[in-house]
């Protein structure tokens, strides 16, 4: 006779504690952007077309473009029609708006206050002179949006700290710093600690330029990463919050932290016999990966998630005003 076999008592799944980093996920100018987008094809109805990624996340494009979105990278792929015109969270140089005036473009600007914020402050300092650094990355949206609120050649890119120590000014007694909104906090801090050293007289941000959400997700990680075997950062490869993560995570003490945008790119090799598993997301990760991610996990481990929480965020952003008598569905 042939017997069924036990079932066992305990699961056989091996135990996994993951620590959860909040805040994680959408920050407020995310959040605003997709709105934005969302609420215009509810007010206008498809097609909203929208200069470049609203967000770098792969997800949120598609779902977007599931509802009626059309991504496009230049004003010139946009047909004449009475289309609203959605700018990215990133910013865009000051050529485009006029360009879309030109057009006679219906545009609903998406750029992240935070960003606009460092725009306004290039064009007050080059207003009074000052040969302008922008600490940042070269080709990302954002470098591209702030240099291009000056005329060309006024914004000097400074990526690392051997930058900072072999650039030369053209006057010591006028320069200022700018920085780009997702950067390392660690590594923005030494590139200023050089340039203060090299100029005493250089202007910096009277209030750090790198934006709240930036350093709240690295600080969370800051505090899980020392307890992980392996961290999983939620977030797109393209997108320059995530990968600071990724990096923070390995110099805060987790032997390996990895970028995955979805569940289904993990790989399982690099996770045998752990015991303990960060997960954060960057700002342009939905929480929907998050959990799918957590799931995925939990098929194969059995899970103890315990959130880590090292703020509170309670910032948020007015819509465009065209926007703001609209209910999202």
């Amino acid at each position: 006779m042939t017997r069924s076999p036990a079932t066992p008592q305990h699961s056989e799944r091996p135990p996994l504690t993951v620590y959860l980093a909040s805040p994680r996920g959408f920050c407020a100018g995310v959040d605003r952007a997709i709105q934005i987008v969302e609420l215009a094809l509810e007010k206008y109805g498809a097609p909203v077309y929208v200069r470049h990624a609203i967000v770098h996340n792969r997800y949120v494009v598609e779902s977007l473009e599931a509802k009626g979105a059309v991504f496009v990278e230049e004003l010139d792929e946009i047909p004449v029609s009475d289309a609203p015109i959605v700018f990215s969270a990133h910013g865009v140089p000051k050529s485009v708006p006029a360009d879309a005036r030109n057009r006679r473009m219906f545009v609903l600007d998406a750029t992240c206050p935070l960003v606009s914020k460092v725009h306004i402050e290039a064009e007050r300092l080059f207003d009074r002179g000052h040969e302008i650094l922008l600490i940042g990355h070269a080709g990302h949206p954002e470098v591209i949006g702030t240099t291009g609120q000056l005329p060309p050649g006024a914004v000097k890119l400074i990526e690392t700290s051997e930058d900072a120590a072999r650039f030369t000014p053209n006057d010591t007694s006028k320069l200022a710093v700018i920085t780009q909104t997702t950067l390392s906090v660690d590594d923005t801090r030494e590139i200023l600690s050089v340039l203060q050293r090299r100029f005493p007289d250089i202007v910096v941000p009277r209030t750090d330029d790198i934006c709240y959400a930036t350093t709240n997700r690295q600080d969370a990680v800051k505090r899980i990463a020392p307890q992980c075997d392996r961290m999983v950062i939620v977030g797109s490869p393209n997108s320059s919050n995530s990968l600071r993560l990724v990096e923070v995570a390995q110099r805060a003490g987790c032997p390996r932290a990895m970028l995955v945008e979805r569940s289904s790119e993990i790989d399982w090799r690099e996770f045998e016999s752990i015991r303990s598993l960060g997960v954060t997301a960057g700002a342009s990760a939905p929480e929907v990966l998050v959990d799918s991610i957590i799931n995925a996990f939990a098929e194969r481990f059995d899970l103890a998630v315990q959130t880590v929480t090292t703020t509170e965020e309670t910032v948020t952003f007015k819509l465009p005003r065209p926007l703001r008598d609209t209910t999202a569905a």
